[in-house]
């Protein structure tokens, strides 16, 4: 399977509390719920379809338990194609300290972590998603796990909050495979992680050349 994640981000970085502004306040958090303003039905058709896409899900523990919280409770799965995919696909959540997760399908990650995901990777199917799990998602770039990177970015500046990528961190270079923006502003972008940046100095010559 080719391992995927899926992130919706601000502008500024920050994947914290999209959801509902009581979703996640750690560290203070007071801006949540800021992806809802913006997210219109062309962002819905495209996760929708990412989703639609999933043969096997992987999770961090902290997104695995609020998407169990939430989609996981959906009465009826079938009417929706997020909570079907979530609720009738394989998941695996990695943990140190989780022993019994309560969702159907679901299946703990104990061990050597890489050697698990790297076997689930070998596995046939499609994508093996990751969504949300902002640590997990470092964690696998840094590992070369990763085959593509969606990332969902919304047209606004919260200024506070967890970010995708820290202040320090493993450099990766990235190759644009898809790029839409909906009437909204909300826009895809999918990259494959291409090894190392190159760093190069800047002269008048070569910007001129460019």
């Amino acid at each position: 399977m080719k391992l995927t994640t899926t992130t919706m981000v601000t502008v500024d970085g920050v994947m914290q509390g999209l959801g509902a502004p009581d979703e996640d306040r750690r560290g203070g958090f007071e801006r949540g719920g800021w992806v809802m303003p913006m997210f219109d039905d062309e962002a819905t058709t495209i996760l929708n379809g990412i989703y639609r896409r999933a043969d096997a899900f992987l999770f961090g523990r902290t997104t695995f338990e609020l998407f169990a919280g939430s989609w996981g409770q959906v009465p009826d799965p079938e009417m929706n194609p997020v909570a079907k995919a979530l609720n009738s696909r394989p998941k695996y959540v990695t943990s140190t300290t989780l022993t019994d997760p309560q969702w159907a399908n679901s299946t703990v990650l104990t061990g050597d972590t890489k050697a698990a995901i790297d076997a689930l990777k070998a596995e046939p199917g499609g994508e093996l998603q990751v969504h949300g799990s902002g640590k997990l998602v470092r964690w696998l770039l840094d590992n070369d796990l990763v085959d593509e990177l969606n990332l969902i970015v919304c047209p606004v500046i919260v200024g506070q909050g967890t970010r995708l990528f820290p202040e320090h961190g493993l450099d990766t270079a990235l190759e644009l495979v898809e790029s839409r923006t909906t009437t909204n502003g909300v826009a895809l972008q999918t990259y494959r992680p291409i090894g190392r940046p190159r760093y190069e100095t800047a002269t008048a010559a070569s910007m001129d050349e460019k």
